[in-house]
This record gives C-alpha cells, structure tokens and sequence, in this order.
C-alpha cells in the first residue's frame, strides 16, 4: 500500500537540515483518497516531491490549528528558515500531518488529528499537553487544495481545520519556528495587505490564505461568540485546489 523510504540522498537532500531531513524520511503521512479514506501511507519525503504528487496524485491528511487566546487574538507563527517546504512564511498556530500510528488513525470523533495536533504543538511550540485537552480541539471543517513550494517540493493535502481557545505560555522550538505573533482581526488584515504588496518580505502560507478567504473571518466571528459548533461542518470536504 505505502512505498518504501527512499533509499537514496542525494547532493541536494544532504544539503538539508539534519533534524528536516530525518523526519522527511522517518516520517510516515497518511495517503487518503478525496472522500478521506485511508489508502494507505508514505514517507514524509515522497509525499512532499511534486513528481509524485502530480504522477501518482499522492494525497495525504493532514491538520491545521487555529489557536485563540481569551482575548480572541490568534496566535500566527513563522515557519523556520530551515523548513523544507514554504521556509520563512506566516501561517496559522500550527500545520503538520497525522501519522500513520494508531494513536492518529483513529476515526471516531476525529481522534487522531486531535491527538496529532497535541502532539505537534508541544513539539513546534513547547506547549504541554495537559495545557491543550484534545476534547478541547473542535473541528470545523476539511479542505483538499494542492500548492507548489518550489520546483522540487509542494503540498497536496486533505487539511482538517481545529479551533482551540485556550491561555498557553509558548516556548517555540527554532528548528520549526522562526517567530511567533498573536493578532487581532484588524492586525491579520494588515498582514494580509502587506503580503499581497510585497511589503516588509511578508509571504503567507497557501492553506492559511485559503482558510483566510474563505472562512476564517465568519468562524473568527463564531468563536467570539462562543457559537463555533453552528459553524462546523465535518460532512463537506471543500475542494480548494
């Protein structure tokens, strides 16, 4: 079903950093079909390589979280230098994929990217599990969008999207984060004008713009609400590619 690791590293996978380049290999991502199945899993590396994407249309899940603190600020992150795909851009709190373990294949009330998300926000933010409870992640909904980093690597994703309000103290790790920042509605509005005028060198994540265009200010309005359940929707799988 999966593919093996591939065996190989080249000059310009040598060149990576160490940390990236051994969870591009040792990391094994969940391969779905568009309505969510699993089909099987891969190695972090093969589904990152846009020959494969676009040959075998690997598809793999993955996860984003959007964490608010209790003034309804959501915290923003900037990927580290050293990231293999889209280094240095501004996302959402925390992007990562599920792994092919039991502990993040599980179904039923969507588990597993829940516990995946817990587990990738203490390794990329320093925040310890019992300060994020993975009852506490909602799921609000799923989209599949494709997007190239560079001409060797890119993204083709069936990304879940969880909200989490919580108050953390945050102890981001450099290998995966360059910088961190909480905004108001108003401040991601003027990052958003920045980015799309090149000013200040700010790029923007391509599934973070995507949540942002088309649902992020109306979920936004939910949380603040404390109205975030209306808003779900887990049926829907929103095709963005």
């Amino acid at each position: 079903m999966g593919g093996e690791a591939v065996a190989t590293v080249s000059a310009e996978d040598s060149a990576m950093d160490a940390i990236q380049r051994r969870l591009m290999f040792e990391d094994e991502c969940i391969l779905v079909d568009e309505h969510d199945n699993v089909v099987g899993h891969e190695s972090k590396y093969n589904c990152h390589l846009m020959e494969k994407i676009e040959k075998e249309n690997l598809l793999h899940r993955a996860f984003s979280v959007f964490l608010f603190n209790s003034k309804y600020e959501l915290l923003l992150q900037q990927r580290s230098a050293t990231k293999v795909t889209f280094p240095l851009v501004w996302t959402n709190t925390c992007c990562s994929h599920p792994l092919y373990r039991e502990s993040e294949l599980i179904q039923e009330n969507f588990l597993g990217v829940r516990n995946a998300s817990q587990r990738k926000l203490l390794d990329e933010l320093g925040i310890p599990p019992e300060d994020l409870p993975v009852d506490e992640f909602i799921p609000v909904g799923r989209m599949l969008y494709k997007a190239p980093s560079d001409g060797k690597w890119g993204e083709h994703e069936l990304d879940y999207l969880l909200f989490i309000v919580r108050d953390v103290k945050v102890n981001p790790n450099p290998e995966e984060v360059a910088d961190v920042m909480y905004v108001d509605k108003d401040k991601l509005k003027e990052l958003l004008r920045k980015a799309d005028a090149g000013e200040d060198r700010i790029k923007l994540s391509p599934w973070f713009r995507l949540v942002v265009d088309n649902f992020l200010m109306e979920w936004w309005d939910h949380v603040e609400k404390g109205t975030l359940h209306e808003a779900a929707n887990m049926k829907a799988i929103h095709k963005l590619t």
